[in-house]
């Protein structure tokens, strides 16, 4: 009989929030072509897990249901990133990886990737180098220690790159291969719906005449919305702005929960302010993409933007996507109510900057991955005594 031929190695690919999936969907699509060393096994810690939300992820994003769920939920930050060890260990023990491949700088980015690396499994880590130098936020420490562990650091812009050899991080180990996250987008924005629709279906029919200007914010930043009085002024800018425009706010759990907490509902009550479920991933394109403008205090949405053209303010005094704001459409606006309004109002006026696309935001980033990939394991292969 002929021989069989040798399985391959195991490749564990960790997500645990919704934008983990849109980055991680492009780089299983590259690892699941015949060609590829690997077998990839999809972790979903269920940091941040909505069931609904989530399955529709899956389901836009055409991925299928992970091999193993965590389910860690939601806590404080060190009990989070313990409980993540401690649920993830166990699934490298059983399914005895070559690598460990984590994106972004969530909890479970770096929860994950100290693991694998105290069991000296190499680590691959995709956006890697992104820094805002802001050490008071959380993800910051995340994305810094996830790098000093990581074996290869997949970069989506150049200053990613210049970080990392800054930090002492050798040239032969930094990828410079794009942005997987843009890869989804132009995959999948002409599946999105109209905007007409996705107001259809939030019970907001009439409330933006068809072709009306309009802005979108998303806004969920512990930074921003677990402090009171900073909570509530940006709220009341946002009031203030919907006398100028409609504003569509699609509301992250967290930042509900907040709002209710703080007794601030009454600053939602602006007639020209439209409060929203989470949105589907493609509703919410649909709305980014026909956006007279974003304002948002996410790096995703900074991204997303820069890649369609549509000015950005980001309410928060820096961003780890410096590319978005120096060739792309994003401004830092910051928290100021006074210079938010001031920009969103030349915006409305001017039309703001559309930018251009960064170089490698052309929808392959994921196959550079994959070939950077498959150069690592020929090499492991060749250093096999």
């Amino acid at each position: 009989m002929p021989s069989q031929p040798p399985s391959k190695p195991v490749i564990v690919c960790v997500v645990a929030a919704r934008p983990n999936l849109m980055k991680m969907a492009p780089i299983l699509r590259a690892f699941a072509k015949p060609d590829f060393a690997a077998r990839p096994v999809l972790v979903h810690t269920g940091q941040h897990y909505d069931a609904d939300m989530d399955s529709d992820f899956f389901t836009a994003l055409d991925i299928a249901a992970p091999d193993f769920r965590l389910e860690v939920g939601s806590a404080s930050h060190a009990w989070q990133t313990a409980e993540v060890m401690r649920r993830f260990e166990p699934v490298l023990d059983q399914t005895q990886p070559a690598a460990v491949l984590v994106v972004g700088d969530v909890n479970s980015t770096l929860a994950c990737a100290l693991t694998a690396a105290k069991k000296n499994i190499p680590v691959f880590h995709v956006e890697a180098g992104l820094r805002s130098h802001d050490r008071a936020m959380p993800e910051e420490i995340n994305r810094v220690l996830t790098d000093q562990v990581a074996e290869l650091l997949f970069t989506s812009e150049a200053s990613g790159t210049s970080n990392l050899l800054r930090e002492g991080i050798g040239a032969g180990r930094i990828h410079f291969v794009g942005n997987v996250m843009i890869d989804t987008l132009r995959l999948r924005l002409s599946s999105a719906p109209s905007v007409a629709q996705v107001l259809r279906d939030a019970n907001l029919a009439g409330f933006i005449a068809d072709g009306a200007p309009y802005a979108l914010l998303t806004l969920h930043r512990p930074s921003n919305v677990d402090e009171p009085q900073r909570l509530r002024s940006l709220l009341g800018t946002v009031a203030r702005l919907s006398a100028d425009v409609p504003v569509l706010f699609p509301l992250h759990p967290r930042t509900r929960a907040m709002i209710h907490q703080h007794d601030l509902s009454d600053l939602l009550d602006a007639p020209g302010l439209a409060c929203m479920q989470p949105q589907p991933y493609l509703a919410m394109l649909a709305m980014m993409q026909a956006a007279r403008m974003v304002l948002t205090d996410s790096g995703g949405v900074q991204e997303e933007t820069t890649a369609l053209g549509v000015p950005c303010l980001t309410l928060r005094e820096n961003t780890e996507r410096p590319i978005t704001v120096t060739e792309g459409s994003n401004a830092i606006a910051g928290r100021d109510p006074a210079v938010i309004l001031a920009l969103s109002r030349d915006i409305l006026r001017f039309g703001g900057k559309a930018g251009r696309v960064p170089q490698y935001w052309d929808g392959h980033a994921a196959d550079r991955i994959a070939a950077a990939v498959n150069t690592w394991f020929a090499q492991r292969r060749r250093r096999r005594p």
